[in-house]
Parts: C-alpha cells; structure tokens; sequence
C-alpha cells in the first residue's frame, strides 16, 4: 500500500513525531550504544496510540561494535507488534548475525533521468540538475542543492583542485591547506566534496570509453578533454579508488586534513 503523503500521520512519519515510529540516525559519525539503549527503553513501552511499533535505523552499517551487539540481542527477543528497519547503501559492513535475522530487500533508487528533468522544468540549468540529480534522488534535497551557494561553490572549487593536480604539482597541498579544507570545514561536506571529486574521475572514464551521454559535468567537457591528456583510463580507474579509500578513512574518523594531504600525493605519484 502505497502512502498519501497528506493524512496527519503520514505527515507525523514525515518529520520524525509519530510517537510509535522512531528513527535512528547517526549521532555523528555512528550509531552509539546508548542510543539503542534507549531504543530498547522505549519498546518496553505499549505504542501510544496503537499496539505496533516501528523503528528505522538508517545507515544501519555505521553502528559502532558495541551498538551492533546490543541491537543484536534486541532482534533475537522479537514482539509481533514490533517492526524494524534497517537502512544501509552497504549491507556487507552490518554483522552477519544481524543480517541472517532480516529479510533483505533491494529498493531501486528514481531514475535519475525523471528527477533531472524535473529539476530543469522548475528552472535550474541542465548541468546543475544533472550533478545534484546524480549525487541524491530526493527531489528536495536535489533542489536544495541546485539553490546552495555552498553547493554551487564546492563544484567550482573540484574543478580548480582538478587544474592543480594536472598542471601545477606543486602547488596542490598548498592549495588543499589554503583553500579546500576552509570549504569543507565539516565531515559531511568533505565527504560530499570527494563525491563530486568521484563524479570528475567516472566522468573522465566515460569520455575514454565514449559513453559522452553520461557524462555528469557536461559543461566541462574542455576540461576532462585536456584531464585525458595527464590520466591513462587505467590510472583514472586507479584514482578512484584512491578516492573511495579517502571516504572509507573519513568514516573511520582519520583526521580531515591527513586524509586529503594523502590523496593528493596518491593522484600525484
């Protein structure tokens, strides 16, 4: 049954204050035990205005150790009245115990192409709504990026990391300290930084292999042209992983700054 989305309590899901369904999110970089402490608290409670209750952990893979184990023991005393969820984009980092005690369902993400287009009919320009549509498929967060100065300031500063590490060697830890590091001031945005950094490199892989149409930063296509003349295919793929294990190492709380000191010096071996 699909939701209305306009009734009081798909509005109550909506923002988080429906007194029966509770969401778990990251208190920080992960889910601590004593939030799943008071998880359970709350579920030795009755529902306050039905007999079922619902939680939803989401990105369920960040649990810390401790906070795993402890949902464990709360998944092996189940109530029929009691529903989980676990939300996660990599279900191989959740502990196989837990795994082997949920059903597992894959949901398919919204064409990109439809939120893309949407965008663009509200008014914002095709390369904004291609990037934003590519990196979310929530059509409010995409629309919050397309209106963010931040946003629209972080792709320019991808772009001029991009021009350092081709063509000033030199100059590239002085420009992560100087300029970088004071945009991206928080986790959060550096991840997303290094998102957009991943879409630079895939797209640079899909020119090799002349897939333009995928192409995501399509009015830069002078500037992945002239990338093509300092990158091989085989050192692009090898970059991106660079970039992966810089976003694995932000998880795992390696400080900021370290982190893309070090990726730097891998683009530029």
């Amino acid at each position: 049954m699909n939701p209305c989305n306009d009734c009081k309590d798909c509005n109550r899901i909506d923002s988080g204050n429906h007194p029966d369904v509770h969401w778990i999110e990251p208190d920080g970089a992960s889910i601590k035990t004593e939030q799943i402490e008071l998880l359970q608290k709350e579920f030795s409670y009755t529902g306050l205005e039905s007999n079922r209750k619902i939680y939803v952990v989401t990105h369920a893979d960040k649990m810390t150790t401790n906070a795993s184990n402890r949902l464990l023991k709360f998944l092996e005393e189940p109530s029929r009245q009691t529903t989980a969820m676990l939300l996660t984009e990599n279900s191989q980092s959740i502990l196989p115990t837990i795994r082997s005690r949920c059903q597992i369902m894959a949901l398919t993400p919204l064409q990109t192409d439809k939120l893309q287009q949407k965008l663009v009919d509200e008014g914002f320009s095709l390369s904004h709504a291609r990037i934003a549509s590519t990196l979310t498929n929530n059509y409010e967060t995409a629309k919050g990026l397309c209106e963010d100065e931040w946003f629209a300031n972080a792709r320019k500063l991808v772009v001029q990391l991009v021009e350092v590490l081709q063509s000033k060697f030199g100059e590239a830890l002085l420009f992560i300290n100087n300029h970088w590091m004071s945009h991206f001031k928080e986790r959060t945005q550096l991840q997303m930084g290094l998102d957009l950094l991943l879409l630079w490199y895939k797209d640079l892989i899909y020119k090799y292999i002349e897939r333009e149409e995928s192409i995501v930063f399509s009015d830069e296509r002078e500037r992945l042209e002239q990338s093509m003349m300092v990158w091989s295919r085989q050192y692009t793929a090898d970059i991106l992983g660079f970039v992966l294990e810089a976003k694995r190492k932000l998880e795992q709380n390696v400080h900021p700054a370290l982190v893309m000191e070090q990726l730097t010096l891998h683009i530029q071996r």
